[in-house]
Order: structure tokens, then C-alpha cells, then sequence
């Protein structure tokens, strides 16, 4: 699927399974980055500048992206997995690029709804847990522990929600470390890094 394929209208929102932004759905949350060598619980493993991208899914579904620590690249297993590897590289390469991949629709009802409001924000452009909270008329704490629970990093870009004052605050439920700095390079790949 194309970047203009995700451009297409008619496109259903996160309530009804799919996201506005690049016609996704949401899964279950992520979990912590993996360690080396559980690759086999993977489709794809995509290098990324200092970190890699680890793809799960089925032949119809992403079900789970996550952010890995360095390690070798493998192949996709399977054809959904290879799409996902050329959207993601496409990503890495130009970060305005639109994706268009089928994700396993779950979370609960709030997730969708913070999902939805992050998947609006623009490509080099922030918001604060607080606007999104302020948007969804609810606490910038339960905006950040949905956004600790996206399972589709970049595809749903919570890296685009940071904390009042410009700051980055936490990422993915971590208040630092390997994956902040994923945070940092993002959000500068994007063009949008506070203060920089």
C-alpha cells in the first residue's frame, strides 16, 4: 500500500477500528523492549538509528511493534511483514510518510479515543499531555498511561506527546534511558525536538 493509498477519504475513526491519521487500528499494549536473541518471536527486526524496530504479526494483522535494542536485521517472514518492513523504512527514510497497515483492533474505549487525538497531531509538530487531556476533557495522566500502552510506535506517533514546558517527560512508560533517547531521535528526525 502506497503513502497515497492512506490518503484515501471515508476513513473510519479509532471508534470504529481505524485511525484517521493512516488508517490503522489499535492492539494491545506494548511491552518492554526485547532482549537479544528473542528474535524468533518476531516477523521482522528493522534497523533504526541506535535502536530497531520489531515487527509482530499475522498474514492479516500487525498485532505489535516494538522498540528493540540494537541487534541484526532479519528478514520478514511472511507478505504483511515485508509491507510493514518497506512502510517503516519509508518512515525512517522521509519522516512525513503516511502509513496504511492493518492493526489488530483492541485497547479499551479511552485508549482509542487518546490514540485517535495523537494519530491527528502533524508530522514535526508536538502537543503536551495536558492539550491532549485538555481536547479529550480528561487528566494528562491518563493521556500518558494510554500512550504508555500504544502498541503501534510511529504507525499511532505518541513520540509527539510530551510534557508541559516543551519537555519530554517519560516514553512508552519509562521516565528515561534507551527509550527517551528513541523519543529524542524521533521527535528530531521529525523536526519538532524541544528546545534544539
Amino acid at each position: 500500500m502506497s503513502a497515497a493509498d492512506s490518503r484515501s477519504p471515508g476513513r473510519r475513526s479509532f471508534v470504529d477500528g481505524a485511525c484517521p491519521a493512516s488508517r490503522t487500528v489499535c492492539a494491545p499494549p506494548s511491552r518492554l523492549p526485547a532482549q537479544a536473541g528473542e528474535n524468533e518471536e518476531f516477523q521482522a527486526v528493522v534497523p533504526a538509528p541506535g535502536f530497531c524496530l520489531g515487527v509482530q504479526c499475522d498474514d492479516e494483522e500487525i498485532t505489535e511493534i516494538h522498540f528493540l535494542e540494537p541487534r541484526a536485521e532479519m528478514p520478514p517472514a511472511n507478505p504483511l511483514a515485508a509491507e510493514t518492513v518497506r512502510q517503516l523504512k519509508a518512515y525512517l527514510a522521509d519522516p512525513a510518510f503516511l502509513f496504511g497497515l492493518p492493526l489488530r483492533p483492541s485497547g479499551t474505549a479511552f485508549q482509542r479515543r487518546v490514540w485517535e487525538e495523537i494519530a491527528a497531531i502533524p508530522c514535526g509538530s508536538t502537543r503536551s499531555y495536558g492539550e491532549v487531556a485538555k481536547a479529550l476533557k480528561n487528566a494528562p495522566r491518563a493521556v500518558g498511561q494510554a500512550c504508555g500502552a500504544n502498541p503501534f510506535p510511529l504507525v499511532v506517533p505518541c513520540h509527539r506527546v510530551i510534557g508541559a514546558h516543551a519537555g519530554r517527560a517519560g516514553f512508552a512508560r519509562h521516565g528515561g534511558g534507551f527509550l527517551l533517547d528513541i523519543k529524542r531521535w524521533l521527535l528530531a528526525h521529525e523536526g519538532s525536538l524541544p528546545g534544539a
